[in-house]
């Protein structure tokens, strides 16, 4: 991208993985961290990991992968890592304080023309930004794990975002190759969470009741709903499930949903019922037990990579 520079503070797995995906749209990277022994580490891994993913085809971009890592750089100074930035995600650990923190520090050195986006997944924008300079041009930009293999990523404004602000970060994720969705206000959980709780939710009550095992819990979603949603979401899907389309099929369906979702019964305390979670980790582990968790991830990080490429031929 023509030597434009990204600056990404926190060198964990979120951002190696937004280095990744920069990089493979020819984007100069930079990557943050305290420590220079940790942008080393960093460094290390994503060279070996971009080596992999061009073993395996897997490769984003036009770039081979010693280009690509050629951009990707570190430093440990924050001022270093604005300059001249067209972009800075923020991916540091899950701890507001934290961020209040190093934003307080970002807003004083922040320019005009730099947007910065959180990587957080927890906590609305407004948290973080009230009462900073640059708070306009704060959002949150949050990705899917794993971003290099799901596109996903959810724009949440805070109420004093600017609409160029967004925009311009909807582009910069489009170019990218991911997939942004734009929430018009901040709420708490965003979307998908909001989503995937209320799945979660539903199947920790089926399972703690007896009702069914974890095994075939996941199989509903796995080989039944996830199928369909995976190509086409919710809404979509049941838009197909109807001669009439949506308004047929909530006039048909719009009762017994009403009737079934008025049984669901109270939100679980997930961490405080412990008898339930021992079961459902039990279960958990039978099919996959832990030291068996990396191979699984592999895998499934193979087969997302075979999904994007069958999706991009879905119109």
């Amino acid at each position: 991208m023509g030597g434009q520079r990204i600056g990404i503070v926190g060198s964990g797995l979120i951002g190696r993985a937004w280095a990744l995906l920069f990089a493979s749209a020819g984007y100069r990277v930079q990557l943050y961290d305290i420590l220079e022994s940790q942008i080393a580490t960093a460094l290390d891994d994503l060279r070996e990991e971009l080596q992999q993913l061009e073993a395996k085809g897997a490769l984003r971009g036009s770039l081979t992968a010693a280009v690509q890592f050629e951009l990707i750089s570190g430093c440990t100074q924050l001022k270093e890592l604005v300059q001249d930035a067209l972009h800075i995600q923020e991916c540091v650990p899950e701890q507001l304080q934290l961020k209040r923190s190093l934003y307080a520090q970002l807003d004083e050195l922040l320019e005009p023309q730099t947007v910065l986006a959180s990587s957080t997944s927890t906590f609305m924008p407004s948290l973080f930004s009230e009462s900073l300079k640059r708070r306009s041009q704060i959002l949150v930009a949050h990705p899917l794990n794993p971003p290099y293999f799901i596109p996903l990523v959810e724009l949440v404004p805070a109420p004093w975002t600017t609409e160029e602000a967004l925009e311009r970060t909807r582009l910069l994720m489009l170019a990218l190759g991911q997939r942004p969705v734009v929430l018009k206000r901040e709420i708490q959980g965003f979307a998908t969470n909001r989503i995937q709780y209320a799945i979660l939710n539903e199947v920790w009550r089926l399972v703690s009741t007896g009702i069914i095992s974890v095994a075939d819990a996941d199989r509903v979603l796995s080989d039944g709903l996830g199928m369909r949603y995976a190509l086409m979401g919710s809404l979509e899907t049941a838009h197909l499930n109807a001669p009439g389309g949506i308004a047929d099929y909530f006039q048909r369906f719009g009762g017994e949903i009403a009737a079934v979702s008025a049984t669901y019964g109270p939100t679980p305390d997930m961490g405080a019922e412990a008898e339930t979670l021992a079961e459902i980790a039990r279960q958990c582990e039978e099919l996959v037990p832990l030291e068996a968790l990396p191979a699984r991830r592999a895998a499934r990080d193979e087969f997302l990579t075979r999904l994007a490429q069958l999706k991009r031929q879905l119109p």
